[in-house]
């Protein structure tokens, strides 16, 4: 017998209502992260709740993107028009304006198990109610919370199909267990909210319209999904980048994430394929080889991938459509033949439209599935999962590694949470468990906080991610330390050779008084060098060339944003340091410049013609910005 069709709605309000009568005022909803949320759906849901307080709402979720909230009125002039370009006309949510305030209303609860990184930090209530979870036990865990409603954006097809769209990461997973649920007599609701912007995903996201107990399909209300915008690549990451390319091997397995790394690396790896002789000569600049050309022979290679790669990530993220394009991700695997298997995705407009145009059969290559495939090895297919992924590489980014090879990468020594576990760990495991595979953790050696320069590699923290048992691979801006199953004195020397070298000698110290190195021990001469200036010096000729840019992939920023977001950065950094506050205070007194570049600047910042002290003083502070190196 055929499943009933879902119940069809014009608009979220009319459904909020129909699965009130369902269900009863208890409301534990669930809904995807990122792209995959339907706010406005979510938003209906917290209205109704916040004008009935007998219903008990709880949003069970992660990653909400919200807008930002500018802190002045120089950075609502530059971060105004990004954001439009970011958000477009996607609802906002309403709960967040609430929760970062500390007044949500008593009969509502909001749990995220990932948060947008460093958004939450000062809100004791989203900090109160993060729930430190597996990306993989999510659906478990939200059952036993409770879940009785999930809702997510789909894309509807004609013929009774629908698709999970961005996300189904955990969903997929989870609407069995309700149904299952529903089969013991708990009524449930399973809601869909069709957008013509999301891209009709194949793979365990493509499932029967009947899927559903209700769909809002509302054509005057479908929105952009949220896309953030390739970021310019700083040296440092460019040269992890290179240093990850060195490693992976050709026929392999890769999975990389997000952000200016996850874009370095695409970036290198496309030069080791296409540009192989300039690759090798980039590599042997920044120092990689021959220093470490035992872990390259050991662990990935340095020809072009005539074999290619297979992808399996949870994030599915536009570096690997130009890993595609350049002929690289090629490597079909499984019985569907996909290039990739992700579970969730998000990226920049033109990374959904994209996918929005290819051919049905092209965009099948790349399959969406639950995170119960992408991150895990257990299951009925476990043999099929391990020979599909040969020669793993899973590259995921840290703030911060230790002497002894554990990794920081979601909270604070303080318990407060920067983000979230998600599924590094899980992916971590994964290479740990499969023959041939390799966890790599990036790490940048040095970060700025407060004014000052400090080491991302500790001799221990009050907090870790992964635990110094899973060591695996490091990598910083200065090599490769392949750290699995050594000694901690090896360990230690190991990760003192990858360090800024002007923390080496404290890291050391710290070491030797441990009894984790021995008093005669001595940091090579070759390893006392790693110094941000080197590496400038080392890819300045690449870059002349056209190798290493800022932005090898575009960007949907302006080059006036790129230059202006980076200057505005920099006046802060100085702003928090007395030399800084009197560079900057010099830098006021000059005269403004009159060049065409700083007046198309002042123009972008609506500062053209300032009119009043508060406007002059504020493009007073660009041009500073502009000087400072």
């Amino acid at each position: 017998m055929d499943a009933p069709a879902p119940r069809q709605f014009g608009g979220v309000d009319d459904c909020v209502e129909a699965v009130l009568a369902k269900v009863g005022r208890r409301i534990t909803l669930c809904t995807p992260i990122g792209a995959g949320k339907p706010v406005a759906l979510v938003n209906a849901f917290y209205r109704r709740a916040v004008a009935d307080p007998r219903i008990q709402l709880a949003i069970l979720t992660g990653l909400t993107l919200a807008r930002p909230q500018p802190k002045s009125e120089l950075e609502r002039r530059l971060v105004g028009p990004i954001t439009q370009k970011i958000f477009g006309d996607a609802p906002e949510p309403d709960w967040v304006a609430p929760l970062r305030a500390g007044r949500l209303p008593a009969n509502v609860r909001v749990q995220e198990f990932f948060m947008e990184p460093g958004a939450w930090l000062g809100v004791p209530l989203a900090q109160q109610a993060y729930a430190s979870i597996n990306y993989t036990h999510v659906a478990r865990n939200v059952l036993a919370e409770g879940a009785n409603v999930i809702a997510q954006q789909i894309a509807l097809r004609p013929g009774g199909r629908a698709s999970l769209g961005s996300n189904p990461d955990v969903t997929a997973d989870l609407i069995p267990m309700m149904r299952e649920r529903e089969r013991t007599g708990t009524p449930v609701a399973v809601i869909g909210q069709a957008n013509d912007r999301m891209p009709f995903m194949f793979g365990d996201a493509d499932v029967p319209a009947s899927t559903f107990d209700f769909v809002v399909d509302d054509a005057h209300a479908y929105h952009d999904l949220v896309a953030p915008p390739n970021l310019p690549i700083p040296t440092a990451e460019h040269a992890i980048a290179l240093a990850a390319s060195l490693l992976i091997r050709d026929g392999g397995t890769v999975q990389i994430g997000i952000g200016e790394l996850g874009d370095a690396i695409v970036h290198a790896m496309t030069l080791r394929h296409s540009q192989n002789p300039d690759w090798r000569r980039a590599v042997a600049d920044v120092g990689l080889l021959p220093r470490f050309e035992a872990e390259m022979r050991a662990l990935g290679g340095d020809t072009p991938f005539s074999q290619g790669l297979y992808a399996v990530s949870e994030m599915f993220v536009d570096g690997f459509l130009d890993l595609y394009r350049a002929g690289i991700l090629k490597r079909r695997a499984g019985p569907d033949g996909a290039l990739l298997h992700g579970a969730f995705m998000l990226g920049p407009r033109a990374f959904y439209e994209a996918l929005r145009a290819m051919p049905d059969a092209e965009r099948a290559l790349f399959r969406m599935m639950p995170v119960s495939f992408t991150n895990e090895l257990l299951g009925p297919d476990w043999e099929s999962k391990v020979a599909q992924r040969r020669d793993a590489r899973f590259i995921n980014s840290a703030m911060m590694v230790t002497l002894g090879g554990a990794v920081v990468s979601d909270g604070l020594a303080d318990g407060r949470v920067v983000s979230g576990v998600g599924g590094q760990f899980n992916f971590v495991a994964q290479a740990h468990a499969l023959p041939g595979g390799r966890s790599i953790i990036a790490v940048r050696a040095t970060r700025a906080s407060g004014g000052r320069v400090e080491s991302n590699i500790r001799w221990n923290y009050g907090h870790v991610t992964i635990p110094r048992h899973l060591r695996d691979v490091v990598l910083s801006e200065y090599g490769i330390a392949d750290i699995r199953g050594s000694s901690d004195a090896d360990v230690a020397a190991a990760m003192l050779a990858i360090a800024d070298s002007r923390f080496q000698p404290a890291l050391l110290a710290d070491a030797q008084r441990a009894g984790k190195l021995p008093a005669s021990f001595r940091v090579p001469d070759a390893q006392r060098s790693n110094l941000p200036e080197r590496l400038e010096r080392a890819l300045a000729p690449h870059r002349a060339a056209g190798r290493f840019g800022a932005l090898p992939f575009g960007t949907d920023l302006s080059p006036e944003e790129v230059r202006l977001g980076g200057a505005l950065r920099r006046l802060k950094a100085r702003s928090e340091t007395l030399p800084g506050k009197l560079r900057i205070g010099a830098e006021l007194l000059r005269p403004l410049p009159r060049d065409a570049e700083s007046r198309t600047l002042f123009e972008r910042m609506a500062l053209g013609r300032a009119r009043g002290l508060r406007e002059r003083l504020m493009r007073k502070l660009v041009a500073a910005a502009l000087r400072i190196a």
